[in-house]
């Protein structure tokens, strides 16, 4: 069983400030993943320097940060505001790529590749239009760089099931519930896409504290096996 999940950190301001990363590390270090996928990571301008420790990730929560080539600045943490992190085990194992992305706004993925899985994580645009390019350029390279099972998950910014996920249509959408903003969800922005033949045990959203001051959006978890 793998347990996966994704949050948005929002910088670790949560709502309204101040920055406040210890709170980010309590909500991962709860959710108990294997893989976490987060999103903005890193401060937003300038050298973009990184908002969540890398100094204190593996204390506060037993995981590992990956190790990319070409971050966004020298001093951040993840690429376009992006990192995951992983078991330390998974993390020997994982074969990072970088998948930039079209749209209006720098925007990128990243995919690991790991012994019968790839994981993709992400945070798309916010036109829809960017949105759909962003996920065709997924799935193609998705199909091109897994020989396996493909899971991805992150900030989709889709509050709908119904649009701007036509290219996905071979994968199982799975949105476990509104995630944003996290004092009183109302929109569904995070989810998973999992490989059709992967089994979903249960998934949700976290919502207990300090999830719902630590950031303006609330994680998402789902528990997979393989078949």
């Amino acid at each position: 069983m793998l347990r996966l999940a994704s949050y948005n950190l929002h910088k670790c301001r949560g709502m309204t400030g101040p920055h406040a990363p210890e709170r980010n590390l309590a909500v991962i270090r709860a959710l108990k993943p294997d893989i976490i996928a987060l999103q903005e990571v890193d401060f937003r301008f300038g050298a973009r320097p990184e908002a969540l420790p890398r100094s204190l990730i593996e204390k506060e929560t037993g995981l590992v940060p990956l190790e990319i080539s070409g971050r966004t600045g020298v001093r951040s943490l993840g690429w376009h505001g992006q990192t995951l992190l992983l078991r330390p085990d998974l993390a020997r194992q994982a074969v990072i790529r970088r998948l930039p992305l079209p749209g209006l706004e720098p925007r990128g993925a990243l995919a690991i590749r790991l012994p019968d899985i790839t994981v993709i994580g992400m945070h798309l645009g916010l036109a829809r239009s960017s949105r759909r390019a962003q996920l065709a350029r997924i799935a193609a390279q998705a199909a091109r760089i897994s020989e396996d099972h493909i899971v991805m998950m992150g900030d989709f910014n889709e509050w709908r099931d119904d649009r701007g996920l036509e290219s996905l249509a071979q994968y199982r959408i799975v949105t476990p519930g509104p995630s944003y903003p996290a004092p009183m969800p109302q929109l569904a922005l995070d989810k998973f896409v999992i490989s059709r033949d992967l089994r979903l045990l249960r998934s949700g959203v976290f919502n207990e504290m300090p999830a719902r001051m630590a950031s303006d959006h609330l994680p998402i978890w789902a528990e997979i096996t393989l078949p």
